[in-house]
């Protein structure tokens, strides 16, 4: 009995990638009309059957993985509502998702789960920040690849994001728009882009409202514990009136911190944070924060996918999603009183 000739097999006759064979199979852009005719005279000479102009049942048929670290699994909001948005999406076109955990083990020796060797994968997504050595490892392997709020300038991937620094910009503006001029900023710089560039969004909003830049108020390598927060606000000799923080852990700790300190919130300090996740709803009171719709982030994600995999020779691109300010009760004007 004949053996049936895949797109891989022709991919691997050639040496390319099976995404180039299934472009120039189906006539669609993404390869130079040399290589296509390269491919077309191959598998016509494999034996290869295919339909022009219709997608084969090989072509509908596969698999997208999903990568993300065990931090980032661990946020159960954030990875929860962007999975199952994910999901939705590839179900639609008849894609089947297969999700893979690193570990640090993994991503410091660069060890790629064997589900990326499998060849019905068809695309990848990552999800947050692993590593870049890591990521790069990944996208060596030439399987199209989607970051999902990260990307690096050494990291050759589309990457879905936050408008990290307008959002900032407007957290801010909202508490200078209150009538604040003594405003903190708390995050780790180090440990995502996206929380640098909320840093930017910051320094921004006091530019522009010519507010002096205080580095005091800016704790910019802040461990996410209670311990450490205390321990570095409570020495400030003069205290801000607000705070901007880069995620709703940090909110919900500076908000702990001020009553530990004796402060009241809002009525001797605002706080401001990052994300709208069950942390700034359950926080007393209610934490003002920027909101980011975690499943709209799945949607982009999955159509810049499948636009990559038709496009493979295109460009790589970031494409910043839109955030809203949610006001709630932890924010008002100053109130100028014994504690500041």
């Amino acid at each position: 009995m004949k053996v049936k000739v895949t797109m891989q097999d022709i991919a691997d006759r050639l040496n390319i990638s099976k995404n180039s064979v299934s472009q120039a199979l189906s006539g669609k852009d993404g390869v130079s009309e040399e290589t296509r005719q390269l491919i077309i005279d191959t598998a016509n000479e494999m034996g290869y059957t295919y339909s022009r102009g219709r997608k084969s049942t090989e072509e509908e048929a596969g698999t997208f993985v999903i990568l993300a670290s065990e931090f980032a699994f661990s946020k159960r909001n954030f990875f929860g509502e962007i999975y199952l948005s994910i999901e939705k999406e590839a179900a639609k076109r008849n894609k089947r998702m297969v999700i893979q955990s690193i570990d640090h083990h993994a991503s410091e020796q660069l060890i790629l789960p064997p589900i990326l060797f499998d060849p019905s994968v068809e695309g990848i997504l990552i999800l947050s920040h692993i590593t870049t050595p890591y990521i790069q490892a990944v996208t060596g392997t030439g399987i199209p690849t989607v970051l999902i709020d990260h990307h690096h300038p050494d990291l050759k991937a589309d990457s879905i994001l936050t408008n990290n620094r307008y959002a900032a910009y407007t957290a801010v503006q909202h508490l200078i728009g209150l009538g604040h001029t003594r405003i903190g900023f708390i995050g780790n710089i180090q440990f995502s882009p996206s929380y640098y560039e909320r840093l930017e969004g910051y320094r921004l909003a006091l530019y522009q409202s010519a507010i002096e830049y205080n580095p005091l108020w800016v704790f910019d390598h802040a461990i996410e514990e209670m311990d450490d927060v205390f321990n570095a606000v409570q020495k400030l000799d003069e205290q801000p009136t607000a705070w901007f923080c880069v995620n709703d852990g940090l909110g919900f700790l500076i908000n702990s911190v001020m009553y530990k300190l004796g402060y009241q919130i809002p009525q001797d300090v605002s706080i401001v944070s990052f994300d709208n996740g069950q942390l700034s709803r359950i926080t007393t009171p209610l934490t003002t924060t920027m909101d980011v719709d975690f499943s709209y982030f799945g949607r982009k994600a999955i159509e810049q996918l499948f636009w990559r995999i038709d496009h493979p020779e295109e460009p790589f691109i970031e494409i910043l999603l839109p955030t809203h300010l949610i006001i709630r009760e932890s924010t008002q004007h100053p109130i100028h009183n014994q504690f500041l």
